[in-house]
């Protein structure tokens, strides 16, 4: 990769180090923290020397956002005379995405659905046939684990692809099925492993204000509860209605599981404070030079938003997100400055876009890609950095997906010129494919790509990667604690940064457009797509 220009991580520290100090709050959508971090991007931009992203010749994407704050409220659980009360917080967390003052379970039936799925193309349906209108659901978190019959001890690989999470996994999915069903409230069962985070986190991103996008309906479709229980507190219910856990658990992994009505009902009210918003996407462009392709775009995106200013964790209440994501949007600023010192732009225009409310369900790309500035028919690959490596050089790059498109050997390349390798994602499980913003231009059909940290350290024990990964999960994971540490080490971030400069640029000279691999889920929408296009 000699023929390019380097990417400066030292300017990639620095930016990290003012999006993430406590002056901008945490970086949460709404508020100071939005105000500052759109105003740094902009001037970075400018000073880059970046054109406007926006046709109407503005840095700015508005993104329209209601935002919803529930009071803490608690949930009654009842059979009979038998009462049960879960306190908010401590043993769940819920809220609405409906634009309302108030919103209430009264006596609903609670019903056990297993994983919540219905996946034709596994021949599986939880629900078989029952009509859950207008009652609360109980689901597992996760995928269906089905045991591949050759091998038990194993999953099986064609069933919800076997160890790696589907989309159906996703907590997203889940309360998406309930309100398609009519359900009047949907709480998903939390475990940690299965969930890939702990219970404290759901805790963290659930309590204070929630965002998400205004549809036309006030989003009267979407269930009116949706929450967490704890695994305790999941546990308890079901021996409440004389069912065990790991036996209903057990059962939920075949085909052949029909749902459980419990025999209890929950009663919940909800209060909401409810604030609209026009949160800010942030958008720069390099212009392709040549005057035919230079309609054509290749899309860097990376989340500029954090969770602001909440609990307190030994009493720190900033969520400063430096590692999620302050480092990713400052390596995306240094990107844009590397193609400018390229001796003549690429063919395609290169976008740059640092989006709004990734933390709050991908909202600020989900708003982007359903009212594009430029057609998706025309969106060449979206690269998308969501945190960075902060330990270190690795002889490998993870790309989670691997295998999904072109966009992959692209990568492979331009690893292989460092004489690195790419690896497939080693947490399959914790579905991270669906967990950022190139997902939302990924259902669209836009080959994207979604790289991680290496796991093989230079210089480090075998076992470093995973240690960094599993202490990073536990102990700084949507924590105040995610801050810019002194031991950072960006030699690492620098070859991968490199990698996605690479990848980007020769798309943006390449002959064609890059593909998904044949049998991708994603591949029949982009091939709709550019035929309807020309």
């Amino acid at each position: 990769m000699g023929e390019l220009p380097q990417v400066d991580v030292d300017a990639v520290l620095a930016h990290t180090k003012v999006l993430s100090s406590d002056q901008f709050e945490g970086r949460a959508p709404g508020g100071k923290g939005e105000q500052l971090t759109v105003g740094y991007l902009v001037d970075q931009f400018r000073k880059i020397g970046l054109k406007p992203g926006n046709p109407d010749g503005t840095f700015i994407q508005k993104v329209p956002l209601v935002g919803i704050t529930a009071s803490p409220a608690p949930l009654v659980f009842s059979k009979g005379s038998q009462q049960v009360t879960l306190k908010w917080k401590d043993d769940m967390v819920a809220g609405t995405k409906r634009v309302v003052d108030t919103v209430a379970l009264a006596d609903s039936e609670l019903v056990f659905v297993g994983y919540g799925v219905v996946a034709p193309e596994y021949n599986w349906d939880d629900y078989k046939g029952m009509d859950v209108k207008g009652k609360t659901l109980v689901m597992l978190v996760n995928d269906p684990p089905v045991p591949d019959r050759s091998n038990p001890a194993e999953l099986d690989p064609k069933t919800f692809g076997g160890r790696a999470m589907t989309y159906y996994g996703r907590w997203t999915y889940k309360f998406e099925i309930a309100s398609e069903k009519g359900a009047a409230g949907v709480f998903i069962i939390h475990e940690t492993g299965p969930a890939g985070y702990p219970f404290e986190v759901v805790q963290g991103s659930w309590t204070g204000e929630q965002f998400d996008l205004v549809a036309p309906d006030k989003n009267m479709s979407r269930v009116p509860i949706q929450g967490w229980v704890s695994l305790e507190q999941g546990t308890n219910l079901l021996k409440m209605s004389g069912q065990d856990f790991q036996t209903l658990k057990r059962q939920a992994a075949s085909r052949d599981f029909n749902p459980v009505a419990l025999g209890v009902t929950a009663s919940m009210t909800l209060k909401n404070k409810l604030r609209t918003i026009n949160s800010q996407n942030v958008v720069a462009r390099v212009e392709g030079s040549d005057p035919k392709l230079n309609a054509e775009y290749v899309v860097y995106t990376a989340h500029w938003d954090h969770l602001g200013v909440g609990e307190p964790v030994n009493g720190d209440r900033i969520y400063n997100g430096a590692v999620d994501n302050a480092v990713g949007v400052a390596g995306i600023l240094e990107i844009a400055r590397a193609f400018t010192k390229l001796q003549a732009p690429p063919k395609r225009s290169v976008l740059f876009m640092a989006v709004t409310a990734e933390e709050q369900g991908l909202l600020g790309s989900a708003y982007d890609t359903a009212s594009p500035l430029y057609p998706l028919a025309k969106t060449a690959a979206a690269i998308n950095i969501d945190t960075l490596n902060v330990h270190g050089r690795t002889r490998d790059l993870t790309l989670v997906e691997y295998g999904a498109s072109e966009l992959d050997d692209y990568a492979r390349d331009a690893t292989g010129e460092q004489g690195r390798i790419l690896r497939p994602d080693p947490e399959p499980e914790k579905g991270f494919y669906y967990r950022s913003d190139h997902f939302n231009f990924a259902k669209q059909g836009v080959p994207a790509l979604d790289p991680d940290e290496g796991v093989e350290f230079v210089g480090k024990p075998p076992d470093y990667g995973q240690q960094v990964r599993a202490q990073y999960t536990e102990h700084d994971y949507h924590k105040p604690s995610d801050t810019v540490k002194p031991d950072w080490d960006l030699g690492g971030a620098r070859e991968d940064l490199m990698v996605f400069f690479a990848v980007g640029y020769r798309v943006a000279e390449a002959a064609r457009l890059p593909e998904w691999t044949a049998g991708n889920e994603f591949k029949a929408k982009r091939d709709a797509m550019l035929k309807t296009a020309k």
